[in-house]
């Protein structure tokens, strides 16, 4: 059995073997056909058989290498691998190539060996020979480039422990290392990036992380607010419903955690006993989510039965919010747009509650009172609807959601008769589920955006909020100039 089996072109043989020679010199056990292949042997035997002993595999690309018919056959014989046994698919990048060319080697970290070469070249071969032999990876995850937003998601699986996933831009590595080092002394389990081993599928571990978190611990930072991998995260763990536990590194927080509580790290302090506690207390919860069938409120103008878990009083507490505007960096439909064009449904929608609430400083509350509504900007309302009518084909928006029905007054039946119009509900009798669920039903035309905050869902009222912020923006766009 081999540790790796490496697939190249042979335009990169030279380069290759120098890479196989440093693995070798590092205690791997390397299948590299100028050196494994026997006389006599039948090659496309050898490497079938190879690549079933291996327990992980190199594909070196150049741009020389991704128009080889031979290497892409075993580029596929790698993938099916991994898929169907878990080999670990490891790309490296030898020269300059778009590794976007194969979607699915780019859904995994990458080794970048573009001009490294010298100690820097030896030192990277020993980094990868301890991935490969199963030692603990330090940092692989900060070490190369990222980018979230052109990897396909694939359906992601439990972890073997949940965590305190900690989410943050590059300029707050420092204080996130300190971080990690305080709590994983307090016993607190975490991850971040930096876990991430060269081989992993990038975007399915993170979300597979997210997803089923203790907490989401975002730094926040001007950075922070401006990247869309730290937005995404966050998008990721509203979505389903995670607890946040945000820390301001500088400047303001984050848009989307206006409503949340937020420890106060401006002077480079760490999170004390209080703080520490109050993770733990989150660790003891375990994050509990409810079943995906399981119905968390029923139709009810106040007193709403909710199945929601208790939150500690300190998270429920919100420092002041920043002044309202627009998302930083791009137009609203800039960033909502290229959501909805990669078909991030859910994404979507918490995002437009964001900037609909943000636009009338609400981020705090996290839902529109009925008078707010008349405050929101029509501007907006169109930038909303053009960005999901364009990207849905006219299946969802709010012209859509108004060819199907209007609230002819602020009347808590009449907001019945939306969520059923709209599909949310199948009567008026049903009940509603959380966020996860409601959302992954057949969506009919009109379903989004359902203006439902999935943070506000811990509570007991948030099906009455819920209510308001729908009737609020409904009665809006009744109005003259109010958009659709």
């Amino acid at each position: 059995m081999a540790d790796v089996f490496i697939s190249y072109a042979a335009e990169d043989r030279a380069w290759t073997g120098e890479l196989a020679a440093g693995l070798r010199r590092n205690g791997v056990r390397v299948f590299f056909d100028e050196c494994s292949l026997l006389p006599g042997d039948v090659v496309v035997h050898q490497l079938e058989a190879a690549i079933r002993c291996s327990t992980h595999g190199i594909q070196v690309l150049s741009p020389v290498s991704m128009r080889k018919p031979w290497v892409l056959q075993e580029y596929a014989a790698l993938l099916d691998a991994s898929t169907r046994r878990g080999l670990r698919l490891i790309p490296v990048l030898h020269s300059d190539v778009d590794i976007g060319e194969l979607p699915f080697a780019a859904t995994r970290l990458w080794v970048d060996f573009r001009d490294v070469t010298g100690a820097a070249f030896h030192g990277k071969v020993s980094e990868l020979a301890r991935v490969i032999l199963g030692e603990e990876p330090t940092g692989n995850g900060e070490s190369e480039a990222l980018d979230l937003r052109d990897l396909p998601a694939r359906s992601p699986d439990p972890p073997a422990e949940p965590s305190f996933v900690v989410c943050y831009a590059r300029q707050e590595r420092d204080y996130a290392r300190r971080l990690l080092s305080t709590l994983s002394r307090a016993g607190l389990p975490v991850w971040s990036i930096g876990h991430l081993a060269w081989g992993d599928d990038v975007l399915r571990t993170i979300r597979t992380q997210i997803r089923h978190a203790l907490g989401i611990i975002v730094l926040m930072s001007p950075e922070a607010e401006g990247s869309e991998d730290v937005t995404r995260e966050i998008l990721e763990g509203q979505r389903h419903s995670r607890p946040f536990f945000p820390i301001l590194v500088r400047g303001d927080r984050h848009f989307l955690l206006g409503s949340t509580w937020h420890f106060d790290a401006r002077t480079g302090s760490l999170p004390g006993y209080v703080e520490l506690d109050l993770l733990r207390r989150l660790q003891d919860a375990g994050a509990p989510s409810p079943a995906p069938d399981q119905p968390v409120a029923r139709a009810g103008r106040t007193g709403v039965s909710a199945a929601v878990s208790p939150v500690p009083a300190a998270v429920r507490t919100a420092a002041p919010a920043p002044a309202a505007g627009l998302l930083p960096g791009a137009p609203a439909g800039v960033r909502l747009g290229a959501l909805l064009a990669e078909g991030e449904w859910e994404h979507a929608d918490v995002l437009t509650t964001a900037l609909l609430l943000r636009a009338v400083d609400r981020l705090e509350s996290g839902w529109l009172r009925r008078g707010d509504g008349r405050r929101l900007p029509a501007g907006l309302l169109r930038e909303v609807d053009a960005a999901w009518a364009e990207s849905s084909g006219g299946r969802y928006g709010f012209r859509a959601q108004r060819e199907r029905a209007r609230p002819a007054s602020a009347r808590h039946r009449d907001f019945l008769a939306l969520s059923v119009a709209y599909g949310w509900r199948g009567s008026v009798e049903d009940a509603v589920s959380e966020y996860r669920a409601f959302t992954g039903t057949d969506r009919p035309p009109g379903f989004f955006p359902t203006l439902r905050n999935p943070q506000n869902e811990r509570y007991p009222d948030w099906y009455d909020q819920w209510t308001e912020t729908v009737l609020a923006v409904h009665l809006r766009l009744r109005t003259e100039g109010g958009a659709a």
